[in-house]
């Protein structure tokens, strides 16, 4: 990378290119650039950034996991990395998502753990169901549950705002959460745990995107009243609000510009880059992990210094 203003890094800031995939669920492999999914920041002697691949250290061995929204973005990492502490994992997916699917099922596998690919819908509860009964079958225990899976679309003034649009946000990013853990919880014992998906949005909120602002404020507050309520089966429940991280969903967002994504993150934090899945992923591990015992009714944030507020 060349210099730029602000911190040096090695991942991309000012590289991210406009772009557009509207239409449909966005997908990781037709991002410019790639995100990152699994290289961590390292530094050198001289103060030179570079990147290496993460490397687990059994850290989640002999567990199972299940992640909604798995097939891409943070989803895609989080399993990738748990695969490589040692767990066998369930991603759930739209099944238009199919080949990024695929990609995250031959990575898990690399890593010498078995995937279970589920490509459902959650906004049907009855999918809900399915996918915690699919991925009882495939591996016969449930440690870990991350709720992951999100959409959301923009709209500039809510007198302009689609209720069924909405309502639609809503079903997927906290319904779906509900139906979810309503069905995985009774599979759940003793030191398993919970990790929703909050966000930065959840604090500072977002006026072009109020529903998807409000359901992660929504997510925020669920976790820590479930955390409470399964205190006592030992069960943990926390959540991670990443800040303006490079997935599928920014271009993918419907009515946001195409240049909206050109130098995406840039001048909105102090880091003047977005962040990437990996560095999300890593606080997924740590929750899910030994790391992560004395935590529960947490939201750990990463959002490269944005300032938060409430």
């Amino acid at each position: 990378m060349g210099e730029q203003e602000g911190p040096i890094t090695a991942y991309p800031s000012t590289e991210i290119k406009p772009q557009n995939q509207e239409g449909g669920p966005g997908l990781d492999k037709n991002m410019d650039p790639y995100a990152n999914w699994t290289q961590l920041e390292f530094w050198d002697d001289n103060g030179k950034p570079y990147l290496k691949e993460y490397e687990g250290r059994g850290l989640l061995e002999g567990k199972a996991a299940l992640i909604t929204g798995g097939d891409s973005g943070i989803g895609r990492s989080v399993a990738i990395l748990f695969a490589r502490e040692g767990a066998d994992v369930s991603i759930v997916y739209l099944p238009e998502e199919e080949e990024d699917a695929q990609y995250v099922k031959k990575k898990i596998e690399e890593a010498g753990r078995k995937a279970n690919l589920m490509a459902f819908n959650l906004r049907d509860r009855k999918n809900c169901e399915k996918a915690v009964e699919g991925h009882m079958k495939a591996f016969g225990k449930l440690n870990v549950l991350v709720n992951n899976a999100a959409m959301q679309e923009g709209c500039e003034d809510i007198s302009d705002i689609d209720l069924d649009v909405t309502e639609k946000t809503f079903q997927t990013n906290v319904v779906s959460m509900f139906a979810m853990t309503k069905y995985a919880i009774k599979h759940m014992k003793r030191g398993d745990c919970i990790v929703n998906s909050s966000s930065v949005a959840a604090y500072m909120s977002n006026p072009q995107l109020l529903d998807y602002a409000s359901t992660k404020g929504a997510i925020a507050t669920f976790t820590r009243g479930l955390a409470q309520q399964q205190a006592k089966n030992g069960i943990r429940v926390n959540a991670v609000a990443p800040g303006i991280i490079w997935t599928p969903l920014q271009p993918a967002t419907k009515n946001v510009s195409d240049d909206a994504m050109k130098g995406l993150g840039v001048g909105a934090c102090p880091l003047n880059r977005p962040g990437m899945p990996i560095e999300m992923a890593t606080l997924y591990v740590t929750l899910a992990s030994p790391f992560g015992s004395y935590c529960t009714g947490e939201v750990l944030h990463g959002s490269g210094g944005i300032e938060m507020q409430g």
